[in-house]
Order: structure tokens, then sequence, then C-alpha cells
């Protein structure tokens, strides 16, 4: 049985985010984050995991650890995370993401953000979102780190996906656990 093709894609953003005083920061990328967003979008069938960071260090070290997964050491003892990593694409900014997908699903596509605290007007149900996705409509979700997406970012997009919530008040996931729980709730089998 072949899978449906999906028009999802994930950006991860490093840059504009904010800090937990509100001053807008460039995070740094970590390699737990690529590796476990990259293994969940590849489960899940996300055809692209932008990974945003204007930073040239921090591209560079994106960039060896993607060459020690595809073309070293690490790919040749461990196929299947060559293959989940092979879904990265580095760019330095949103506009970058926003053309490729464009260029890529022939259409922009609808660009939601993920909030910890979003909610009344421009949050889409994970219902609506995964009937739109399954309709062949392109999706393109956007996933902060540090302590999120900067204002900025917020305003541009064209909605919100409703937060993670536990039974707690408590609500700091860390960004690659948010986005295995989102994707199994976009696209995981029912």
């Amino acid at each position: 049985m072949n899978a449906p093709t999906l028009k999802v894609d994930l950006a991860l953003v490093h840059y504009p985010v904010s800090n937990k005083h509100r001053e807008i920061i460039g995070s740094a990328v970590t390699n737990l984050d690529l590796h476990d967003m990259a293994r969940a979008g590849r489960t899940f069938g996300v055809d692209n995991l932008f990974v945003v960071t204007p930073f040239d260090d921090q591209r560079q070290l994106v960039d060896e650890i993607l060459a020690h997964w595809s073309s070293g050491h690490g790919g040749r003892v461990n196929p299947d995370r060559k293959e989940a990593l092979s879904i990265i694409r580095l760019t330095a900014d949103l506009a970058g993401v926003y053309e490729a997908a464009t260029g890529k699903w022939g259409e922009r596509p609808m660009v939601l953000a993920t909030c910890a605290r979003c909610q009344g007007d421009g949050v889409h149900s994970y219902e609506s979102v995964r009937e739109r996705i399954f309709a062949g409509r392109p999706i393109l979700l956007l996933f902060g780190t540090a302590w999120g997406l900067a204002p900025e970012v917020m305003q541009a997009v064209d909605g919100f996906l409703p937060p993670i919530c536990g039974q707690m008040e408590y609500n700091h996931l860390s960004v690659r656990s948010a986005a295995s729980i989102i994707l199994d709730r976009l696209l995981g089998k029912r």
C-alpha cells in the first residue's frame, strides 16, 4: 500500500525567537532537536524540515552534523538515521523557507505557528488542519526554539495550532516532544 503524498513541511526556527524576558534573540541549534525532529518528520511523511538560522557558526554546525550522517561514518553504520536527516534543509531566514515551500508546491502553503499559549482567534483545530492536509493542501508548521517564536513571526502567520496541554499547569515541552505530538495528531493513522 502506497502512503499518500502529504504536502507538509516543518520549520525549526532559531531566529527570530524570544528569551524568557521576551527579548528577541537567536538560539543555538542542538543535535538532539535535529535528529529527533527529522526522525519524527520522516516517520509521519513530512517532506522537509527547514532549520532556520542566520548565524554562520550554527549553519556550519548543522552542515557538519548532516555530513557525518549523510556521507560520513554515521550514514554508513546507521542508514535509518541517514534517511531521516535527508529531509533537513538549512535556510538563513523564514523568507527562504516561504520561497522554497511555495516553489515546491506551486502555491503558498498555509503557515501555522505552534505556541504553548495561543488561544482564541486564529487558532485552527487539529481536525480542520488534518482535513486540509489530507485534501492535498500544503501546510508549513513553524516551531520556535528558546521561549517561542518572536512576535513579528506570530503576526505574519495564517494561524496557530492549539497548545498541547496536560492535566497540570506546567507547560514547557521541548520542541522535539511538541513536534512529535503535533505530527501524530495531524498525520498519525487513526
